[in-house]
């Protein structure tokens, strides 16, 4: 990693041999691991370790990785990435719902894991919004309200631009429907995943080359959505 100061990781899982190739992986990348077998030492952990990251499994023998999460979000903004063996959209969105940052399922590719982990330290940065979003040939004037493809301006409505903003601010992180239609339409809607289906569908119409294979805005089947995120 090229940051100046080594990135602290709590690993909470009960797996004793993947803690051990997590904390292999992670040093070698310039992490400082510090892990921890159930989710009541993980949050004693967190908390008097106050790590830049955590990797959570799901299945822990004394909680629920839900619970944990939700338990860290009462006192912490700390990045969390579910790495679990569930691969059910139902787990994946609970966890998300509940405050995870991102879900990755085991088995799991070690690149990865890696850029999903970049994206979550990105996010946790104090740093100012972009002003110009820019992925591929798409191109977003935070300032200007300004959406080009190609060079080419791009007219939003409203809405269109508002899923776009919300999409941009997580850019690289999935985000569930009922996430999305908190922040587009507010928490009545949270239910009509129509809307979301509807409005991604005019998105990928005028910000990908090709909608029905959309490279841009990503589909997270059962889950939610992910704009892409260009490192």
């Amino acid at each position: 990693m090229s940051n100046d100061r080594k990135f602290v990781e709590l690993v909470i899982d009960d797996e004793v041999q993947l803690r051990r190739l997590l904390r292999i992986t992670l040093e070698a990348n310039g992490y400082e691991v510090v892990d921890a077998a159930n989710g009541q030492d993980g949050l004693v952990a967190a908390a008097s370790m106050r790590p830049d990251v955590v990797v959570l499994d799901l299945g822990l023998p004394d909680m629920e990785g839900v619970v944990v999460v939700r338990r860290l979000r009462e006192w912490s903004r700390v990045p969390v990435v579910v790495l679990s063996v569930r691969d059910r959209d139902e787990d994946k969105t609970a966890a998300l719902d509940a405050g995870a940052d991102d879900y990755v399922t085991k088995p799991f590719s070690t690149p990865e894991l890696l850029a999903r982990l970049r994206v979550a330290l990105r996010h946790a940065q104090p740093d100012e919004e972009k002003a110009v979003f820019l992925c591929g040939e798409l191109a977003v004037d935070m300032v200007r309200r300004h959406v080009s493809v190609s060079g080419q301006e791009v007219k939003l409505t409203v809405t269109e631009y508002a899923l776009l903003r919300v999409l941009i601010r997580h850019a690289g992180r999935v985000l569930t429907h009922r996430q999305l239609l908190r922040e587009v339409w507010g928490e009545k809607a949270i239910d009509r995943t129509h809307y979301l289906r509807v409005y991604a569908a005019r998105l990928r119409e005028k910000i990908e080359r090709v909608p029905s294979r959309p490279v841009i805005l990503i589909t997270e089947p059962g889950v939610g959505y992910r704009l892409i995120a260009k490192e």
